[in-house]
C-alpha cells in the first residue's frame, strides 16, 4: 500500500512541475549572480517524435499578445498597383483560350499574393481571386460573402480588358488576431 501512496506522491510531483519524467531530459542552465534561478530545458517524448515524422515543418506555438487591433494597415493605393501591374503585363497582348485562362488565373493569383505578401504588413491573412472570362459582349456580376470585421478587413480590387478578354482581381485582407 505504501508503494501506492509514493506512486501516487510522484505522478502529482510530475504534474506539478517538481520532478522530470523519464522523457525529459533537465538541463540546468548558469548562475550568474547567485540572484537568478536555475532554468530548466524540458523536451517532451512527443516532441521527439516530432522531429522524425515525415512532415518537416516545425509547428510554430507564439505567445499571446492581446493585441485587438493592427499596428500597420494594409497600403490600399499599394496593393491596387500591383494589382494593375500584373493583370496588364500578364494580359495585355492576349486572347482568350479556355485551358490557357485556367492555368493563367492559377499563376496571376500567385503572383498577386507573392507581392502584396511582401510588403510585410503582419498579421492580415491574404486572399486573392482572380476571373478571366471572353469578352462577347455579354454582362457580368461577381459577388462574394463572408465574414467580415469593418474596422480591421479591408479589400482592394483591378478590372482590366483589351480586345479579347477581360480580368477581375480582388485581394482580401482579413485581420488575424
Amino acid at each position: 500500500m505504501s508503494d501506492l501512496l509514493k506512486d501516487k506522491s510522484q505522478r502529482r510531483e510530475k504534474r506539478a512541475g517538481k520532478l522530470p519524467s523519464e522523457g525529459n531530459h533537465g538541463v540546468r542552465g548558469k548562475e550568474t549572480t547567485g540572484k537568478t534561478k536555475d532554468s530548466i530545458s524540458t523536451v517532451s517524448y512527443m516532441d521527439e517524435l516530432a522531429h522524425h515524422d515525415d512532415n518537416p515543418r516545425m509547428a510554430v506555438t507564439t505567445e499571446n499578445t492581446y493585441q485587438m487591433g493592427p499596428y500597420k494597415r494594409i497600403p490600399i493605393p499599394a496593393v491596387t498597383d500591383i494589382l494593375k501591374d500584373v493583370l496588364t503585363s500578364y494580359l495585355q497582348e492576349e486572347e482568350y483560350e479556355g485551358e490557357w485562362s485556367q492555368k493563367m488565373t492559377k499563376t496571376i493569383s500567385e503572383v498577386i499574393r507573392a507581392r502584396v505578401k511582401d510588403l510585410m504588413i503582419p498579421r492580415y491573412k491574404i486572399v486573392v481571386l482572380v476571373h478571366i472570362g471572353q469578352l462577347t459582349g455579354q454582362s457580368m456580376q461577381i459577388s462574394s460573402r463572408c465574414l467580415w470585421d469593418a474596422a480591421n478587413d479591408t479589400f482592394a480590387s483591378y478590372s482590366f480588358k483589351n480586345s479579347s478578354l477581360f480580368g477581375v482581381a480582388t485581394v482580401y485582407a482579413v485581420y488575424f488576431e
